[in-house]
């Protein structure tokens, strides 16, 4: 280099980026461990703690591509996503999967078909505000033909290249099935707060190109997501502190019931005794008087005889003495002690 001449200093090199996010590794082969799925159903793996993905087969690997770029994009930010901690408490929202949101809902082979869900949401953390973030292959209205045991969709080629004799026996009806466009939904998995944004593709526009978007209004709604975070820890604090109330309410009843309970089972127990002890007496006076006859008796083999008969009466008959039947009664105290004034 000749003397005076200046190195110039080369440009800082971009940090690279991830092909592959972190949180997919290992989630198409979980994905593809599914339980049984008809024509025109999502996959339903049995690993229950996996990204937020809802996708048919077909579209798998589109919907791991769409949540890579997704994720990806958020790391870039600062914004780590993962599968949100046991310990955090967060809770996924319904989501749902219609393209065109209907009155009914027509999903699976008896339209009673359950979505697969992950146990725990997928969330970022802008600061210490949570969003819950899901990926959803969405579904579409058609016309299902019956064919071979099976469901078809009737624009099918099967059913187009099917002859008109084959279809003799079959019948059509309308089905939700999925249509191979995404939904992206930006939620609040906060218990009590509503709170939700989503994206979806149509057949003009793709996912990809609102990936910024996403990632700038996750961004915004930081302070809109605090602030709806700490006006429901003020109510669910009110809503504890009412429960609690109405609790101690409840329990201040009920003790009163039952200490007005055992008064009056005492009560009760008492009058009974003291009724039971009058026939114990009647009875008393009966084998007195019958014990002062019995004296007054000259047959002599007549009294022996009276007095076994008398003695074996008396012994099937209870004590007379009061002191043993109130040994058997129980305070309204006994009973139950009360636990408030």
């Amino acid at each position: 280099m000749k003397e005076g001449s200046v190195r110039k200093a080369r440009p800082a090199a971009k940090p690279h980026r991830p092909v592959r996010h972190r949180l997919l590794f290992g989630v198409e082969e979980h994905m593809r461990k599914t339980r049984d799925v008809k024509q025109g159903e999502f996959l339903r793996p049995y690993k229950r703690i996996l990204p937020d993905l809802i996708s048919s087969e077909a579209q798998l690997l589109r919907a791991l591509s769409i949540a890579n770029d997704l994720y990806l994009a958020l790391d870039e930010k600062g914004y780590r996503v993962q599968i949100a901690p046991a310990a955090d408490d967060l809770d996924r929202i319904r989501i749902k999967e219609q393209e065109v949101e209907s009155k009914d809902r027509k999903y699976g082979h008896y339209h009673s078909g359950s979505i697969w869900a992950p146990d725990r949401p997928t969330v970022l953390y802008v600061d210490t505000v949570p969003i819950g973030l899901a990926i959803t292959e969405m579904t579409e209205r058609v016309t299902v033909r019956y064919f071979d045991g099976e469901y078809h969709r009737e624009d099918s080629r099967l059913i187009r290249s099917a002859k008109p004799w084959q279809l003799t026996h079959s019948w059509t009806r309308e089905q939700d099935v999925p249509c191979g466009r995404f939904r992206v939904i930006a939620y609040s998995p906060k218990k009590g707060v509503d709170w939700s944004v989503g994206w979806q593709e149509t057949e003009q526009e793709a996912l990809g190109p609102l990936i910024p978007k996403i990632v700038e209004t996750c961004t915004a709604a930081q302070g809109t997501l605090q602030r709806l975070m700490d006006a429901e820890d003020v109510a669910a604090a009110k809503r504890k502190k009412e429960r609690e109330e109405e609790w101690e309410r409840y329990l201040k009843q009920e003790d009163a019931r039952k200490v007005a309970q055992a008064l009056a089972d005492s009560q009760q127990q008492l009058a009974e005794i003291i009724e039971r002890w009058g026939k114990a007496m009647t009875v008393e006076r009966f084998f007195a008087d019958a014990e002062k006859r019995l004296n007054t008796t000259d047959d002599v083999d007549r009294r022996k005889r009276l007095e076994e008969r008398l003695a074996l009466a008396r012994a099937m008959m209870e004590s007379v003495d009061p002191l043993d039947f109130i040994e058997s009664w129980r305070a309204p105290q006994e009973r139950y002690q009360a636990k408030f004034d």
